[in-house]
């Protein structure tokens, strides 16, 4: 692990592999350490936002000495996302993993998924946790714009665009729900550790 101090109050852990970030997260989220006030997980590292006055060397030592097992499918909350799955690269998805499209939708909806972290924008989260099978590149050119709504996948993640932006995940269905609404608490459909399970929809 490697540690870096960030801005006035944080201490950013680096690490080899999003497996070792996610497991590092789990630890800590389980049982923070003193002066340690939130966790912000991303695909390699862990940022630590620390209490007024904590001592940084304090925390790294306590990281340090967490035993963090393997990353392990958790019970957290269940969320069910309706999809239809007529995507504009749904073809282009077929065509790189050598499957049929609808054994792609058959695979994309056949297992559970977890968010692992959240970026890119308010409420987008990147899912982990699907099958091998489903880890295609990102377009070689982005979108303009992709409609709210629209999931895709890249490299070994899925996730839902949680409103109109530019992007360029293939694309392979849309759903109805909404990932980000600032009148519910908390606003993010999608938070780290969150399971998700997509279900075929019909077209509307």
């Amino acid at each position: 692990m490697r540690f870096l101090p960030c801005a006035d109050q944080g201490l950013l852990v680096g690490t080899d592999s999003l497996d070792e970030a996610l497991a590092l997260y789990r630890a800590l989220a389980e049982s923070l350490p003193p002066g340690v006030e939130d966790l912000v997980p991303a695909a390699r590292t862990v940022l630590l936002r620390l209490a007024p006055g904590a001592d940084p060397a304090r925390v790294e030592q306590a990281v340090r000495g967490l035993r963090r097992g393997e990353v392990r499918a958790g019970a957290g909350e269940l969320v069910r996302i309706p999809v239809v799955y007529d995507g504009e690269d749904l073809p282009r998805v077929a065509e790189l993993t050598g499957l049929p499209a609808r054994e792609v939708v058959r695979l994309h909806t056949g297992c559970t998924w977890t968010v692992a972290f959240g970026g890119f924008a308010p409420g987008f989260g990147y899912l982990t946790g699907g099958p091998p099978e489903l880890a295609v590149p990102r377009r070689a050119e982005s979108r303009t714009r992709v409609p709210a709504g629209a999931v895709g996948l890249a490299d070994e993640f899925s996730g839902v665009y949680p409103r109109a932006s530019p992007g360029g995940w293939q694309l392979i269905g849309r759903t109805e729900r909404e990932m980000w609404r600032e009148d519910r608490t908390p606003p993010a459909l999608l938070r780290p550790g969150v399971r998700v399970r997509f279900e075929e929809a019909e077209r509307t």
